[in-house]
């Protein structure tokens, strides 16, 4: 994957969800590398989870969001954006994502959507704050069962 050649947030949001999908087919997290991903980001890019969730927490530089992508794939078997909305003017774009996954720990299915604030500044992502609708069906589904007595 190249380095995006727009400041366009929709544009640079296209090409990630596409170079995303490449780098879920050469394996995901631990298997394929972030490289696939990596000129979409800038250095500096920060990713806020709510800290509710198993990879809650700011993740920040592209290191963060190798370990990101892991701890995700950690807790996800399977995590298929369905479909997509955006909305983008400037340097700032909303993303409606339609998500269809599977948890690793319980093998558990959920539906659920995502509303993504994203800025772009110089064909980069610099900042994603994703909205859940219930964090805690979210955590449940992903929660290791514990053995009652």
């Amino acid at each position: 994957m190249t380095m995006p050649s727009t400041t366009d947030s929709a544009t640079v949001l296209t090409g990630m969800y596409a170079a995303e999908a490449e780098y879920l087919a050469a394996g995901g997290p631990g298997e394929a590398s972030f490289d696939l991903l990596a000129p979409f980001f800038a250095p500096d890019v920060e990713l806020h989870q709510a800290d509710a969730l198993p990879y809650g927490g700011t993740w920040r530089g592209h290191q963060g969001m190798t370990q990101f992508f892991l701890m995700m794939g950690e807790a996800w078997e399977s995590f298929d954006m369905v479909e997509q909305e955006f909305l983008a003017t400037g340097e700032t774009a909303v993303v409606l994502t339609q998500v269809r996954a599977r948890a690793r720990a319980t093998g558990r299915e959920l539906s659920f959507s995502i509303l993504q604030a994203i800025k772009v500044k110089d064909g980069r992502i610099t900042e994603v704050r994703p909205f859940y609708w219930d964090t805690r069906a979210i955590a449940e589904v992903c929660a290791v069962p514990t053995p009652t007595d």
